[in-house]
């Protein structure tokens, strides 16, 4: 059987790959700590489930338009009003089937072959993946745990050639948790306007972040901004609704409409009861995240301090999402569990074999000193997990 080319070049994903090899062991009996997760531990809020359980009893089972319904369009734009302080109408907003179908769609409606889109490293995974699937060239600026793993204005202007049409930012970030503040978006911002490059937002952890931490949209700074901007977002953390696959881009007129025509052909309409579901989300008060926000900060402090205080880590404390991205390159060469370790991969087998704790190598997100930790997972898990990770590693030879 023939398979085409492009997506033999795509890898699987890697963290799905280590959940799965975690469930595995844990379906033999084996007691595994999984750090894998890439969703809130709480259950979506009782009034979006409620509406969309009696969306299902009248009827609402049936196509909506391609790009959404006018309900779910509305609200998205009454959103970003209200908290970003940006006007969109309805014509500039889509609703796609999950922050990973906004940013496909995006990808796939701007770029021609060979186009660069520019990603700063440590990256979400798919990021590059669907560039590629787009036929554009993924363009990689290195950070690291000594720049806090934010680029600088001088990296993104260095990295920008005649082929670019935009830049990724993801803040908070996934899979650091690390935030530009507003300073450093106007200052990466400019640079962008200047030189014609778009600037992709993904402000899928907006809502989650700690502290002073403030979180600012490219598209707030100037009309100019705005117009320059495309906004990536979702229902799947703030409201804990992953699996209910709801995503929204919004951006200049001619993108949006580019993506509907796409997505008409695709995959037409996101589920129609999730968006009346998503609708009541959207409109309502967020009164669930004082709660999440104040558990997600409790262990947060605790894995960032538990980390910090093993010999040979380096892990900065995230100002927002639910990850850290310690830097564990200073054991590369040493002995594990008894497995020899070269690089995040290898860390990350001799932990999940050997001290059964699962984590996801950095290399996935394309920084291989480091490994991603979720502390969205209770907090006796987090204290039984890094038991074992700080056992394992102060023996180590």
């Amino acid at each position: 059987m023939k398979i085409a080319e492009r997506i033999k070049a795509i890898p699987a994903s890697l963290t799905l790959a280590i959940t799965a090899k975690a469930k595995a062991m844990k379906a033999e009996g084996i007691d595994v700590v999984g750090f894998g997760a890439g969703e809130p531990d709480f259950d979506t809020p009782e009034a979006i489930k409620k509406a969309a359980k009696d969306a299902l009893d009248a009827g609402i089972t049936k196509y909506t338009p391609a790009g959404g319904t006018p309900e779910m369009k509305k609200a998205v734009c009454a959103k970003m009003k209200r908290d970003r302080g940006l006007d969109y109408t309805p014509e500039q907003v889509i609703i796609n089937c999950g922050g990973k179908h906004s940013f496909y769609n995006l990808a796939q409606v701007t770029l021609d072959p060979g186009d660069e889109v520019i990603i700063p490293a440590p990256y979400w995974l798919s990021y590059p993946e669907m560039v590629k699937l787009a036929d554009g060239v993924p363009v990689i600026i290195d950070t690291g745990v000594d720049q806090d793993f934010l680029a600088t204005p001088e990296q993104v202007e260095k990295a920008i050639t005649k082929r670019t049409v935009a830049l990724v930012l993801n803040s908070p970030s996934n899979p650091t948790g690390m935030m530009y503040t507003p300073e450093q978006i106007r200052a990466i911002a400019d640079v962008c306007l200047a030189k014609g490059v778009m600037v992709w937002s993904d402000e899928i952890y907006e809502h989650l972040i700690y502290g002073d931490a403030v979180h600012c949209s490219p598209a707030e700074l100037s009309p100019e901004h705005f117009a320059n901007t495309v906004v990536l977002n979702g229902m799947s953390k703030t409201w804990s609704m992953t699996g209910w696959r709801l995503g929204w881009t919004c951006g200049p007129k001619e993108i949006i409409g580019a993506m509907n025509r796409l997505q008409s052909h695709q995959t037409s309409n996101p589920t129609s009861f999730a968006q009346t579901g998503g609708v009541v989300g959207l409109e309502r008060p967020l009164e669930h995240l004082d709660e999440w926000l104040a558990s997600f900060d409790e262990r947060r402090r605790l894995i960032v301090g538990r980390l910090n205080a093993i010999p040979g880590i380096r892990c900065p404390e995230p100002k927002g999402a639910f990850y850290v991205f310690p830097d564990v390159s200073a054991f590369y060469g040493k002995t594990i569990c008894g497995k020899k370790v070269t690089d995040s991969m290898s860390f990350a087998d001799a932990l999940l074999e050997g001290a059964n704790v699962a984590i996801v190598p950095g290399i996935a997100f394309g920084d291989d000193k480091g490994v991603r930790l979720s502390y969205a997972i209770a907090k006796a898990a987090i204290e039984k997990g890094l038991g074992r990770i700080e056992k394992a590693l102060r023996e180590a030879s």
